[in-house]
């Protein structure tokens, strides 16, 4: 874990050169947007934001690169490396509970806070009157309905070829966890042997990672700066009430974090803040779980005084299955479109949008934009017409970003309340 603990050595400030970044983007973006102060045409606008993301894209190719073999070494580590093998069986016991709690309390915010603010009530009708023209794109995006018991058996990846080309990444956990199982059982000398090479994949898939963070502030100028050149204001400006709504429920479920985060795990909530602002800076610039997952882990080992077992188990598990974020998003903008259209949907109805909710966003990838393909399929499961997505798809990369900091947030919080209650199990 030596790599782990270089990771971010030499970069003790990533988190001060990240917001200088993440602010330098915005505002050059602002200058540059033919929707801001238009320095730029339009199609010389187009090449500029190219080039200024190609930094951020090459960073996220770099991480994705390594993040399959990185969650692999880590599970099986975190299952098998453990002299006790009780604790697999307390962890899971306590940590599945834990993820689906959290992610019921996040769908119930976010039904709380749509129905307080009402937010499609203050749509323009102008913005209706331009869906035709993207509702191909949403409905092109929609997959395909697949029933729960095809779900259930989904759940064991019986080609990993096929899942790792996919990049599910919830059938590489599945993978992992039952190689992980498995190893525990082997005599010593097996065990040993399979850990050290184990070791060996996460040390190689960290050194990766290392120079990946390397260009972590030029990648969040050259996302940011690419974000804001296309989109300008003006969509915000449109669905202001909508991301508001969206914002407030992050905002409450961030305090939820932070009173389990003093009141279970017993952790000083503004010291919590304090050590895990550099993955929410980088969570919030790449919009991605997998790409924040290494630093993740370094934070709480290292900040955070979590051990290293149940860290190793934990993020690249909550990574995959813990998206509490973007629950609440999902619930969120399914509701405001029912009353953007008109929909009515009884409490039972809501009840099952909700149960939906939380599993459509169970082992959802951890990539950037994939929370609107889920949508689309929430939607359509509701009778919600699936063209209401170009309504809210020139602001989903903003909401993507916000909800991503949350997700991570939230497997921070996890490592926190784990350590508490595991910690004294851990051999």
């Amino acid at each position: 874990m030596n790599d782990l603990k270089r990771l971010v050595s030499d970069k003790k400030m990533l988190w001060a050169q990240i917001l200088i970044a993440l602010v330098l983007g915005v505002v050059i973006g602002l200058i540059l947007s033919p929707k801001g102060m238009a320095v730029l045409g339009p199609s010389s606008a187009e090449q500029v934001a190219q080039w200024v993301a190609l930094p951020g894209k090459l960073f996220l190719a770099l991480i994705q690169m390594v993040v399959i073999p990185l969650v692999m070494s880590s599970i099986v580590l975190g299952i098998a490396g453990n002299k006790d093998t009780n604790f697999l069986k307390r962890v899971g016991l306590r940590i599945f509970p834990y993820f689906v709690g959290t992610t019921l309390v996040s769908v119930c915010l976010g039904v709380a806070v749509v129905s307080l603010f009402s937010p499609g009530s203050y749509v323009d009708s102008d913005l209706l009157s331009s869906l035709g023209v993207s509702s191909a794109l949403a409905l092109s995006q929609e997959p395909a309905t697949i029933s729960i018991p095809e779900r259930v058996a989904a759940m064991i990846p019986a080609n990993f070829t096929q899942s790792t080309l996919d990049k599910d990444m919830f059938a590489v956990v599945m993978y992992a966890g039952f190689i992980g199982v498995a190893l525990t059982t082997l005599i010593a000398k097996q065990k040993t042997l399979l850990l050290d090479l184990t070791q060996a994949v996460q040390s190689l898939s960290l050194k990766i990672v290392n120079w990946a963070m390397r260009l972590a502030p030029f990648a969040v100028f050259g996302l940011l700066c690419d974000i804001t050149i296309r989109i300008g204001v003006d969509v915000l400006l449109g669905v202001s009430a909508y991301v508001g709504t969206v914002i407030a429920g992050l905002v409450l479920l961030l305090v939820v974090y932070l009173l389990l985060v003093s009141m279970v795990g017993r952790f000083n909530p503004v010291q919590f803040l304090k050590s895990i602002k550099e993955a929410q800076l980088l969570a919030f610039s790449t919009s991605s779980s997998a790409a924040v997952m290494p630093l993740s882990m370094q934070i709480a080992e290292q900040k955070l005084a979590v051990e290293k077992p149940i860290v190793q188990f934990i993020v690249p598990l909550g990574a995959t299955i813990n998206m509490d974020g973007t629950a609440l998003y999902q619930v969120i903008a399914a509701l405001f479109l029912t009353q953007v259209f008109g929909i009515h949907l009884s409490d039972s109805q809501i009840v099952m949008l909700m149960l939906t909710t939380v599993g459509a966003s169970i082992g959802s990838p951890s990539t950037p934009g994939v929370g609107i393909v889920i949508l689309a399929s929430v939607l359509a499961s509701f009778g919600i017409p699936p063209s209401g997505i170009a309504l809210i798809l020139g602001v989903d990369r903003i909401l993507d970003m916000c909800r991503t900091t949350l997700n991570v947030t939230g497997d921070l919080t996890a490592c926190i309340i784990m350590n508490r209650w595991l910690a004294k199990h851990v051999g």
